[in-house]
C-alpha cells in the first residue's frame, strides 16, 4: 500500500498521536508503533526517516528522567558502542531500496518483539555475564535497528533481565534508544539514504507525538495499563504478521 504524498502529513500526524498515546499509557512503544503503522503504508526507509525527530526528542526526555546517567553510561558503554557499529552495518539493508525484504524484516521484528513480551517469562541475567553479553546484545540490536528501524530487539528484553531499579531501567532504555536513533540517522546520512524533504515533516511530527504522550499520561489512571498493553502487543503482532505475509 502506498500513500498519496498530499496525505502524508495527515498520516504522519495521526500515526504519531497514536504512537505517543501508547507511550503515554504504557511508558514505551512510540518508535515501534510508529514504524509499524508507517511501515504498513510507506517503505520502511521512508518510515524511518519520519521517525527520527520524534523518537530522538521523546527518548531524550525519557533519558533525562533519572539521576544516574553517568554510571549507566559507563556501565553500558560497550553495548552502546556495539549498537553504533551494528546499526552502521545493518543500514545497508534499509538503504538498499529492496522494499519487499525490508518490509518483511520489519514485520518479523514486530512479531518477535510482541511474541517475546507476551509469551516468554522474564529471565534474570547474572551480573557476571553482563560484561560479555552487553556488546553482543548491542551488536544484534544495532543490526536490527539498521535493517528495520526498530531498536527494541534484543536490547529491551536484555535490559529488563538485569537487576536494575525502576528509574535506572527507564533511563537505561532511554539511553539505548537515544544512541540507536542517532546511530540510525548518521548511518542513513552516510549511505545517502536520508531524504532531506522528510526532515521538515519529521520535525513537525514531534508536536503530535508529545501531544499523544500527554493525553496518554492523563488517562493512564483511568485505564488498566496491563490490559491496554496486552491489546497493544496483540495489535502489533497482527500488524507484523500482515507485513510478513504481504505478497
Amino acid at each position: 500500500m502506498t500513500v498519496d504524498p498530499r496525505f502524508l502529513p495527515v498520516v504522519a500526524f495521526i500515526t504519531f498521536v497514536v504512537a505517543g498515546f501508547v507511550k503515554g499509557v504504557t511508558g514505551m512503544g512510540l518508535p515501534t508503533v510508529a514504524m509499524g503503522l508507517l511501515g504498513a503504508l510507506l517503505s520502511p526507509l521512508a518510515a524511518a526517516g519520519l521517525l527520527l525527530a520524534p523518537s530522538l526528542v521523546t527518548n531524550i526526555w525519557q533519558l533525562a528522567t533519572g539521576p544516574g546517567f553517568g554510571p549507566l553510561f559507563r556501565r553500558f558503554r560497550g553495548m552502546l558502542a556495539a549498537i553504533v557499529i551494528g546499526t552502521s552495518a545493518g543500514s545497508a539493508m534499509l538503504a538498499s531500496g529492496d522494499t519487499d525484504a525490508t518490509t518483511k524484516a520489519l514485520g518479523g521484528a514486530l512479531v518477535a518483539y510482541a511474541g517475546y513480551t507476551l509469551f516468554v517469562r522474564p529471565i534474570r541475567v547474572p551480573e557476571t555475564w553482563e560484561r560479555r553479553l552487553s556488546p553482543a546484545v548491542g551488536l544484534a540490536t544495532g543490526l536490527v535497528t539498521g535493517a528495520t528501524g526498530v531498536f527494541v530487539i534484543p536490547a529491551v528484553p536484555y535490559l529488563q533481565s538485569l537487576d536494575l531499579g525502576k528509574d535506572d531501567l527507564v533511563q537505561s532504555l532511554g539511553l539505548s534508544f537515544t544512541v540507536s536513533t542517532v546511530a540510525l540517522a548518521a548511518a542513513l546520512v552516510w549511505r545517502d539514504a536520508f531524504r532531506p524533504d522528510n526532515l521538515a515533516l519529521s520535525l513537525l511530527s514531534v508536536v503530535p507525538a508529545l501531544a499523544g504522550m500527554w493525553l496518554g499520561q492523563r488517562i493512564r489512571d483511568r485505564v488498566s495499563p496491563r490490559t491496554f498493553r496486552l491489546f497493544f502487543l496483540l495489535g502489533l503482532a497482527l500488524l507484523g504478521a500482515e507485513m510478513l505475509l504481504r505478497p
